[in-house]
């Protein structure tokens, strides 16, 4: 969630990158349905030689800290598994604040969820929060409606099952990670003229994703 203002130098294919590259509106990956995973699968991202469930989502968080996010989602570094990681920050990071400063010395919380389930615990929604997506970079919109309270229930990297409560910001964070997970975007919960608004930006990213796919597969003819 959130968006960077401008992409990380990206990796060569091939290697065990630190950074992922991020795929984009218009990328299918993002409206498959990720499937379950064990904390000790063995993951190949497209393009990356393969890495444990661990190294994957180091690797996530420091993208996700490199493109100045709150939460990333595996689909968005083309691994449709339910894997997501976010983190809670000591100031506002909506409000853009010392954004001079690494991001990771400002981090309160790191999270990283195998397999999340959310249950709403308040039946009220929220529409204030403005979101925005690492996938869809520079477009934020407000009104997207989130349960204002939710329980997460999810495994961790050591395979345990876990639980927690979070309300208001974060809460908005674990359900729009989480949406990822089953290939929602969160303009689609806005009004179809919100997305039509944005159309001249849209295509701009989805050619942005579709120069990427056409790279990544012609790395994979030279390399099979």
């Amino acid at each position: 969630m959130t968006a960077p203002d401008a992409p990380p130098t990206l990796p060569p294919f091939g290697i065990k990158p630190r950074l992922y590259p991020m795929r984009l509106y218009g990328d299918p990956v993002l409206r498959r349905k990720a499937k379950p995973l064990a904390a000790t699968d063995l993951l190949t991202v497209p393009g990356f030689q393969p890495q444990t469930v661990r190294e994957v989502a180091d690797a996530m968080l420091e993208t996700m800290f490199e493109q100045r996010g709150v939460g990333l989602a595996a689909p968005q570094i083309g691994l449709p598994v339910r894997l997501f990681v976010a983190v809670e920050y000591a100031d506002d990071e909506e409000e853009h604040e010392g954004q001079d400063k690494p991001l990771r010395s400002r981090v309160l919380r790191e999270y990283v969820m195998l397999n999340p389930v959310i249950r709403p615990l308040n039946k009220k929604k929220d529409r204030s929060y403005q979101e925005g997506c690492l996938s869809i970079p520079g477009i934020y919109e407000e009104g997207v409606a989130r349960a204002r309270q939710v329980r997460i229930d999810y495994t961790d990297l050591e395979g345990q099952p876990r639980s927690l409560e979070a309300e208001d910001y974060l809460a908005r964070v674990f359900q729009h990670e989480l949406d990822h997970l089953d290939g929602v975007l969160f303009l689609d919960r806005l009004p179809d003229d919100v997305t039509s608004d944005h159309r001249a930006e849209l295509l701009k990213i989805q050619q942005a994703a579709k120069t990427y796919l056409t790279e990544l597969t012609a790395w994979e003819k030279r390399t099979h």
